[in-house]
């Protein structure tokens, strides 16, 4: 069921929206049987449709034998109860389906905790629509019945619950400091976009890695994944694949998705990438933008990646090319299903990496052996020379080697010229 709100373009893209809205559908199990579109000048308080309208879904249920309905557009608990009462049929809004997706794909125990986090705030709420069996005893002064009993109850269990669940979350939020700190000295890139635009190819492509899972569906991947890429000329990236954004995505749902993205804060680089080959690339880039200022990420440098180029013929390609270039001029523009697609994205991450870390004259003592070793390791050595009994390395160093470096004693002279920025979208 999708009734968007009048406004420009929303005829144009209702087609968009609910062929996603089956596939999430698909996706959590479910045979799409019907369609009922309406534009509403703004929901009904009650029933968020009409009376004629509901009336249609009604008879429209009953046509086609249907056991659920899904709503395209947030409900509240009593829009849901009501719809259920008139026509008969268990009612799901878009955002209690894609809770239900990433309740059967999480697969860690993280994914699990921040999936059940999610639903128990969303379920919180709507208690009272799930009693609605023990309507009939009425509450009050000497008179409560076993239904506003039982509704306490489950209120109180829920937010026990759900405080044991944040304080795990932010446990493991810990951990996960602990271990960026552990690669502090890497240059660290999250792919983030919307869901199955190709971040898990992308990674696969990167790295060769065959454990990598990449499926043609939405919200494949729930777990971040990183893996370390070999850029050649000495330039190592750390890849980070994450969760994908869809639009209308449960703001519960995010929240509780906070410990695993802060692997996207810590990035010194965020790979935005859009898939080119679909006709709402543009709605599906600003839904991400707002995602990640959700997260307070807006300030991140970000690359945007045009994948799926493949896709698209020549002359569409080129087209796109130009268009974006003008306003982006840094995009990249690759596929993963040619040969040597991803080669643009390759240059583009050893140019970020380089920018980020300045080349600099490094005068070592002949016994200083181990901060040679060090700066071969974790720098991209360009080349050394002797000066007298000193030796000279010029490299480019990650900053806080370059800062043990000088508490070493070692004399760190980094070149003229500040390091260039990427340009965020």
């Amino acid at each position: 069921m999708g009734a968007p709100l009048k406004r420009a373009g929303a005829r144009k893209s209702l087609d968009e929206h609910l062929k996603e809205l089956a596939r999430l559908a698909d996706t959590a199990g479910a045979e799409v049987v019907g369609i009922l579109t309406q534009q509403l000048d703004r929901p009904h308080p009650g029933t968020y449709l009409g009376k004629g309208k509901i009336d249609e879904l009604k008879s429209l249920v009953a046509e086609k034998g249907a056991t659920l309905i899904i709503f395209d557009d947030e409900l509240s608990p009593s829009q849901g109860k009501n719809i259920e009462d008139i026509v008969g049929t268990r009612v799901v809004d878009r955002a209690e389906l894609i809770l239900d997706i990433f309740a059967t794909r999480a697969r860690s125990s993280e994914a699990k905790m921040q999936v059940e986090l999610a639903q128990l705030e969303y379920t919180l709420p709507r208690l009272t629509r799930m009693w609605t069996h023990l309507e009939k005893f009425r509450g009050g002064i000497g008179v409560r019945g076993p239904g506003e009993t039982q509704l306490e109850t489950d209120r109180r269990l829920i937010n026990h619950r759900i405080k044991l669940l944040k304080e795990r979350l932010a446990h493991v939020q810990q951990n996960r400091a602990v271990q960026r700190q552990s690669r502090a000295d890497a240059f660290k890139a999250s792919i983030v976009g919307y869901t199955n635009a190709g971040k898990s190819s992308i990674l696969r492509g990167m790295t060769g890695a065959a454990d990598v899972l990449v499926e043609d569906r939405l919200f494949a991947t729930l777990d971040p994944l990183t893996r370390e890429v070999d850029l050649g000329e000495n330039a190592h990236v750390l890849l980070t694949d994450t969760v994908g954004f869809i639009r209308k995505l449960p703001h519960h749902l995010v929240a509780s998705f906070r410990a695993t993205l802060e692997e996207t804060r810590d990035a010194d680089l965020l790979l935005h990438v859009v898939d080119a080959s679909h006709p709402l690339w543009e709605e599906q880039r600003l839904v991400v933008d707002q995602v990640l200022l959700e997260l307070g990420l807006a300030e991140q440098p970000v690359l945007l990646v045009f994948n799926k180029m493949d896709l698209l013929s020549e002359s569409d390609a080129l087209a796109l090319q130009e268009r974006v270039t003008a306003l982006v001029p840094n995009a990249v523009f690759v596929s993963t299903e040619m040969e040597h697609g991803l080669d643009p994205l390759g240059r583009a991450l050893r140019h970020a990496m380089r920018a980020r870390r300045p080349v600099a004259e490094v005068w070592l003592q002949p016994k200083d052996g181990k901060l040679l070793a060090e700066i071969h390791q974790h720098g991209e050595v360009l080349d050394q020379r002797s000066e007298g009994e000193q030796l000279v390395i010029r490299a480019r160093l990650p900053e806080r080697l370059r800062g043990r470096l000088e508490q070493a004693g070692a004399d760190v002279r980094v070149e003229n010229g500040a390091p260039v920025r990427v340009t965020s979208v």
